[in-house]
């Protein structure tokens, strides 16, 4: 794991909590979006080698779960508004990745997740721009693709994507 390699975990928003702790070296609970973005920043500018795992709740437990299709609209825009912020914090090393946890279409009926396929962005000086992962066979791909980033085994299911991607 990450942090068994000797990295730090750092954990923003509920991400302790989806994995009960486990490897998790660092752990800031957030109240909303904005908050979870300001404490992203924050940890972005503390000095650390390994990942920082942010989880934005207010997409998931406010808006997704709750099926609040313009509600989910408005906090994509506002996130979209912060990205700068965020690009701007990063070291020239540093990999962007978004993503969602699981499918949560807002316009769908019901509160359970639902099953379409979670979009991933990716981003930083060493990104390749414009390149099309198409559909993967797994979500294991990302952590695949991160595991070898960090140069941490990978876990036995994913394939890493890393040489598309980087530059």
């Amino acid at each position: 794991s990450i942090r068994e390699s000797g990295q730090i975990v750092y954990a923003v928003g509920k991400i302790k909590d989806i994995f009960n702790g486990q490897g998790v070296s660092i752990s800031v609970h957030t109240e909303s979006n904005a908050d979870g973005v300001d404490k992203t920043l924050e940890a972005m500018h503390t000095d650390f080698e390994g990942i920082l795992f942010a989880n934005l709740v207010d997409f998931d437990s406010k808006y997704g779960h709750r099926r609040d299709a313009a509600g989910y609209g408005k906090a994509v825009e506002d996130f979209d508004g912060r990205l700068p912020e965020i690009m701007g914090a990063m070291k020239p090393e540093d990999l962007l990745i978004l993503c969602a946890d699981h499918g949560n279409d807002p316009a769908h009926s019901g509160w359970d997740h639902t099953r379409e396929h979670v979009p991933v962005l990716l981003y930083g000086n060493l990104v390749k721009p414009g390149v099309n992962l198409g559909t993967r066979n797994s979500f294991a791909d990302i952590s695949a693709t991160v595991a070898e980033y960090l140069n941490v085994p990978k876990a036995q299911i994913g394939e890493s994507f890393l040489n598309q991607i980087l530059k």
